[in-house]
């Protein structure tokens, strides 16, 4: 009986601890609720969101896990398990960034994307496409022939992409259309363009149909394979609260926009070259449509006229082929409405007959002459094709090795654009041919590749394809391979020699020749010896030498094991460890190593050191012999380095049997003796030109050397002016005087005049003298395919050292070629007028106005008054047009000047200073209007105040794009770090007064702090990155911090302040808000302890809301910081 009732009462005991459980679990899980349903405790639950992804993850799945199997939860009558999961997921549950103060109101309204995108923001020539204005920078300052790039052109425009995506808050319809629609515009500006060595639309069409495609095909592989948005790092606290894109959503995009990009017919005309392509192109989704299958020999013989006049191609064509190509889209989009029109009833009748072409290739049919011919001169297909021809360029016959190196050199390296990738990974490949196991030591294995390796040599010369390798990032690997061949062959004795199938004889001096010109052509050896640099670090283009580009390779083979790379840096780091497994160093060259150095050291100082009657002098001797031999033999006084001819190899009548590196050796001193008796009257002008003619067709790679001296002696001025009178020297009188004017007409079009261009009198026309030689050399040259890679080279040396001599003699050059080569008159008269921003500063900051009025749209000039993308950039270079040529558009002749601007620094400075005023002209501007239209309302209602400020604005943001732009292209990341650290702090504490900031409302002021705020994030962002995948971002934190160091010392009062204080409002509002909202990362890398501080001088300025935005972005550092910002304010 009494264990009946124990066990009764422990029954109930129990029964009353489960019903208490119950009770306090439901309690517990209604407060959980109502934290995430408090606006103090859901703000303080989102910092441990943010800052703790992994705890509240856990945190979040368990409730999710209690919400569906809870039988507890289900009787409670607050809370029911829906409402639970709701909350949970609930992405409402962040800081607020919506801003009680009128600036803050002010501010995220008009920099909202929708904004932008409105018709407010469409007045006055800023339409869409002014948001990607940076991208139509980017991609025609890649087309500039004068400069080659060591980083590939997929990651800065990959980088580039995303930050613009981040800063504008688009989406990815959008970003990919503005893509497509400023690489279209790339192309079509080059629709009529002018002759001259620099690269034309083959290079243009590789941005748009190969260069581009491995862009977007980059963004969507890390979307897809990370599974996060692309804008996103797992080093960002914040990732797991964002709005995660559900994957394919970036592929998905792009299938929008090249759909739409239907709609924008006129950039979709294709060029003359690839009207068939396109025609083909269309042919081929009209066929698959129709359902009709072909192979491919029926596109080798197919013609238009077989096909429906529907059937025309576009360039939307050839972009969706190159997709398809790599992937990117399938055959699904040929059913896209409107991509063809009608049908094909039946097969055309053309029969595919054995003629030469890849498909007869594939099938088996030999390497013939027409078929080689076939293959050289239509690109491949396919990767297949490509690999094919590989395979025999390795493992065939000598004679079908070199076919096959010639045929990847051909149509399917310059046009192949859907494969272009791979044509140029094999050619790399072939440059490096594996060492045999049975190599004998001391003999090179390169010697037996030497005719395969002429014709890649010769192959990739031309503008376009040193342009192609350097689009693709490619340099690094290409220099890399070069070195080597160059050691080799430059040792070699030239009685090496072999005879081709041709019957043409190629020797190791040609070998040697060929490639080291080409290696040349890839670092900064042909420009002015003065590099100027910012502060204590020299201009990125100055890092461009051998060193750097072996430093980039092997930086590339060192990231080969690193498997979270993007797809760019994969196919990079597997070219660099296919060529070569090692790192590798210029050490590794002792002969380029000597040579490299001597180059160096002539720049520095004048010649020394030759010995009389050392071999050394004999071979000098015996090189100046065999040039003026002729006037040695009747003339007692022979033209010698400065003593009496000597016997020994220089006695003989024939050239110096030699290796060329000890040729090279010798040839400054062979041209200083040369140049020397030219200036003391033994030798005749003609006669110098014709010996160093003599010596560069001897050896060519002699050039060089050449070069190198006439760089240093035009830069050293001590030599007298030699005078081009027709007589000694040739005369440039003939058209002088029209090409100064066809160059004041050019700068004047572009709103920039020099009165001191006028040449006032009559003198005579004057060079100095190494100048005038070098000049003399250049015009020796035949103006063709043989000699175009030399003259590449000694065409810009030529105009960088006249560009860097007193004025006329830019326009001496230039006339003296234009009578060489008359079709590149147009070309030589642009590059002349470029060179006038060298000489007069006043020059440099016309021409940067203009590039401002022109694109806001505030120039009286018809060509640029609709202002935006069209008047900056025009439409490139123009041919003959009324009577002269086309006027230039202002945004074209920067970007082809820049690089020989030496005073970045003042270049910066007059960037800021053209960017405000051109805020008070946008704002006076829109305030004169407003006069007229202040009754009048928008569509959506808003009133014109809102109206005119949001156009402003967008105009406000369209100037700050475009100087951020400048100001990185023109100086890298150098300039960009020196205006973060200097010169915006400097201007902050400057006094600035104007009579229109005094007399305005304050809407100047504050335009132009929001001006400063975007110029100074977009210049960081562009140089840095948004995240941390660049090299670059690891600069960012010291940087930044500094920056951020300044913002809170001047917020605390440590640091007087010079500028307006709405200015100075503005810019600190608008600077923190778009580090919090567009670029997160930045803020987890400055100091905690600055932060802290920055917040408090944000709540100073009655700016709680960004206050507590910034320390929620801050990391675990300051969230105690914040929750008590949250409790403090009752927020």
């Amino acid at each position: 009986m009494e264990l009946d009732e124990h066990d009764s009462y422990n029954d109930k005991r129990n029964e009353h601890y489960e019903k208490l459980q119950t009770v306090n679990t439901l309690m517990a899980v209604e407060m959980i609720g109502q934290f995430l349903q408090d606006k103090v405790s859901s703000k303080i639950l989102y910092l441990a969101s943010q800052n703790l992804p992994a705890h509240w993850l856990t945190f979040v799945q368990r409730l999710q896990l209690l919400a569906s199997n809870s039988l507890i939860l289900r009787k409670s009558r607050t809370l029911i398990p829906e409402a639970l999961l709701q909350l949970t997921s609930d992405t409402r549950i962040f800081l607020p960034r919506e801003c009680r103060t009128s600036s803050q109101q002010k501010f995220h309204a008009v920099m909202n994307f929708e904004y932008l995108s409105s018709s407010a923001s469409l007045c006055h020539g800023a339409s869409h496409s002014a948001l990607w204005i940076p991208i139509d920078l980017v991609l025609e300052d890649a087309m500039d022939g004068y400069q080659v790039s060591a980083t590939s052109a997929i990651e800065v425009i990959g980088g580039l992409i995303k930050t613009l995506r981040a800063v504008n808050g688009t989406s990815w319809h959008d970003t990919f259309l503005g893509l497509w629609l400023a690489t279209l515009r790339l192309v079509q500006r080059e629709r009529d363009p002018i002759e001259g060595p620099m690269p034309h639309l083959d290079t243009r069409l590789c941005m748009l149909l190969c260069i581009i495609p491995l862009v977007v095909a980059d963004l969507i592989e890390e979307e897809e394979v990370e599974g996060t948005p692309v804008d996103e790092t797992d080093s960002d606290p914040t990732d797991h609260w964002k709005d995660k894109k559900i994957p394919g959503k970036c592929r998905n995009d792009l299938v929008s926009s090249l759909q739409v990009l239907g709609d924008y017919q006129s950039l979709l005309t294709p060029p003359k070259s690839v009207v068939s392509a396109a025609n083909q192109a269309a042919a081929k989704a009209m066929l698959f449509v129709s359902g009709i299958t072909i192979g491919s020999e029926y596109f080798d013989c197919l013609s238009m006229t077989e096909m429906p006049n529907e059937c025309a191609g576009n360039m939307r064509h050839l972009i969706v082929e190159a997709c398809i190509a790599r992937n990117l889209l399938d055959t699904s989009a040929y059913l896209w409405p409107g991509y063809v029109n009608g049908c094909i009833n039946q097969i055309p009748q053309c029969i595919p007959a054995q003629v030469p072409g890849w498909s007869s290739f594939m099938k088996g049919a030999p390497l013939t002459s027409m078929m080689i011919n076939a293959l050289v001169s239509s690109p491949a297909t396919s990767l297949a094709e490509l690999e094919k021809i590989f395979e025999i360029a390795i493992g065939g016959s000598e004679d079908e090795r070199i076919s096959a190196a010639a045929i990847l050199c051909g149509a399917s390296l310059i046009r192949g654009y859907n494969i272009q990738e791979h044509t140029v990974h094999f050619i790399l490949r072939l440059l490096s041919p594996p060492v045999p196991e049975e190599n004998v030591e001391g003999n090179s294995h390169l010697i037996e590749y030497a005719p395969i390796l002429n014709v890649l040599f010769v192959g990739i010369a031309s503008v376009d394809c040193v342009q192609i390798f350097s689009l693709h990032g490619m340099v690094p690997q290409l220099a890399c391979s070069l070195m080597p061949i160059c050691e080799v062959f430059g040792s070699c004795v030239p009685n090496i020699s072999w005879r081709l199938t041709s019957g043409e004889e190629i020797s190791a001096h040609a070998v040697f020749s060929n490639a080291f010109i080409l290696l040349l052509k890839l670092w900064r050896f042909n420009h002015p010896p003065i590099e100027y640099g910012i502060g204590d670090v020299p201009t990125v283009g100055s890092q461009l030498t051998p060193e750097y580009l072996l430093l980039v390779r092997n930086n590339h083979l060192m990231s080969a094991g690193n498997v979270h790379k993007n797809r760019n840096r994969r196919r990079l780091s597997e070219i660099a460890s296919l060529s070569s497994p090692k790192s590798v160093f210029v050490d590794s060259f002792p002969k380029l190593k000597v040579w490299y150095r001597q180059h160096q050291a002539c720049i520095a100082a004048t010649l020394s050191g030759l010995v009389h009657g050392t071999p050394f002098h004999q071979i000098v001797e015996g090189l100046l012999n065999m040039m003026f031999r002729k006037i040695n033999r009747g003339n007692q006084n022979s033209i010698t380095s400065g003593s009496s001819s000597s016997s020994g190899p220089g006695s003989e009548d024939t050239w110096p049997k030699l290796p060329a590196w000890d040729i090279l050796e010798a040839i400054p001193f062979v041209v200083d003796a040369a140049l020397t008796a030219c200036d003391h009257g033994q030798l005749s002008p003609r006669e110098l030109a014709t010996g160093l003619k003599d010596l560069a067709d001897f050896l060519p790679a002699s050039l060089a050397t050449i070069i190198s001296y006439f760089s240093a002696e035009v830069t050293r001025g001590v030599w007298k002016p030699a005078f081009m009178n027709g007589t000694d020297w040739p005369s440039p009188a003939a058209n002088l005087l029209n090409v100064e004017e066809q160059i004041k007409k050019i700068l004047a079009a572009t709103g920039v005049d020099v009165p001191s261009l006028a040449s006032g009198d009559s003198s005579p026309a004057t060079l100095p003298l190494p100048l005038a030689a070098f000049t003399s050399l250049t015009i020796t040259y035949k103006v063709d395919r043989t000699s175009e890679r030399f003259l590449n080279l000694a065409g810009q040396t030529l105009e960088c050292l006249a560009a860097g001599c007193p004025w006329p003699c830019m326009p001496i050059v230039a006339s003296l070629w234009t009578q060489k080569a008359k079709r590149w008159t147009d070309f030589l008269i642009f590059s002349a007028s470029r060179t006038v921003l060298l000489h007069n500063n006043d020059a440099i900051v016309q021409l940067l106005k203009s590039c401002f009025t022109a694109t806001l749209g505030m120039s009286n000039s018809p060509i640029t008054c609709s202002g935006g993308v069209g008047a900056l950039l025009g439409h490139g270079y123009k041919s003959h047009f009324c009577g002269g040529m086309c006027p230039v558009a202002p945004g074209i002749l920067y970007l082809r000047a820049y690089r020989s601007i030496r005073d970045m620094v003042f270049l910066t400075e007059e960037i800021v200073s053209i960017l405000m005023h051109s805020v008070r002209d946008i704002a006076c501007g829109t305030q004169r209007r407003g006069r007229l239209e202040k009754l009048k309302a928008t569509k959506d209602g808003m009133k014109y105040g809102m109206v005119s400020l949001a156009a402003s604005m967008s105009r406000v943001k369209l100037a700050a794009a475009l100087g951020a732009s400048f100001v990185w292209l023109s100086g890298g990341l150098m300039l960009v770090q020196l205006l973060i650290k200097e010169t915006l702090p400097s201007w902050f504490i400057s006094v600035h007064r104007t009579n229109q900031q005094e007399n305005s409302d304050g809407m100047v002021s504050m335009l132009g702090g929001y001006a400063l705020a975007y110029f100074a994030v977009l210049c960081g962002a562009f140089a840095w990155g948004v995240d941390s995948s660049s090299s670059a971002s690891k600069r960012r934190q010291k940087v930044l911090g500094v920056h951020m160091e300044f913002l809170a010392s001047a917020l605390d009062g440590k640091i007087s302040l010079g500028c307006n204080s709405a200015t100075w409002r503005a810019y600190v509002s608008g600077f923190v808000s778009l580090m919090v909202g567009c670029t997160p990362n930045w803020v987890l890398e400055v100091d905690v302890s600055v932060l802290k501080r920055l917040s408090m001088g944000l709540r100073q300025l009655n700016e709680e809301e960004l206050a507590l935005s910034l320390l929620g972005a801050g990391g675990v550092g300051t969230m105690g910081a914040a929750a008590e910002l949250i409790i403090d304010s009752g927020m």
